[in-house]
């Protein structure tokens, strides 16, 4: 079981199962999302989340790929948790940061490597796409 929950613990969560895959996003959307050179999502089952204290909100905006992401913060600090398809879907991406315990970031998969900040070095080994994979 995965646990975790916004900045100021207004907003928690629990995720079971295998996660499905951990990304490092480089497109500029995840960029400013995450005040960084890239935001890591990680990809679990949507039947094995739930919100376990708090009532999350929502914002939807377009995606580089064209679709649209509803997103998941806390009303009070503003923490980013989750993101989730505009629609039906099986699957969710949390916020790494947001976790309580930190992710490994060996076998990430790095999307949207065209848009990458320079000096930016993604690991021979790992699996990289120029956009997002469908």
């Amino acid at each position: 079981m995965r646990t975790g929950g916004c900045q100021c613990g207004a907003v928690r969560y629990e995720s079971g199962g295998e996660p499905l895959a951990l990304y490092a996003c480089h497109c500029l959307e995840c960029r400013k999302q995450s005040a960084s050179a890239f935001g890591l999502s990680l990809a679990v089952p949507r039947a094995d989340f739930r919100v376990t204290k708090g009532e999350p909100r929502f914002w939807t905006r377009p995606t580089d790929s064209g679709r649209r992401l509803r997103c998941a913060f806390c009303p009070d600090c503003g923490s980013r948790l989750w993101h989730e398809p505009d629609g039906p879907s099986e699957t969710l991406t949390v916020k790494a940061g947001s976790l309580d315990d930190p992710v490994d970031l060996t076998d990430a998969i790095h999307i949207w490597t065209a848009r990458k900040l320079p000096g930016v070095i993604i690991p021979d080994r790992a699996e990289h796409w120029p956009e997002e994979p469908d």
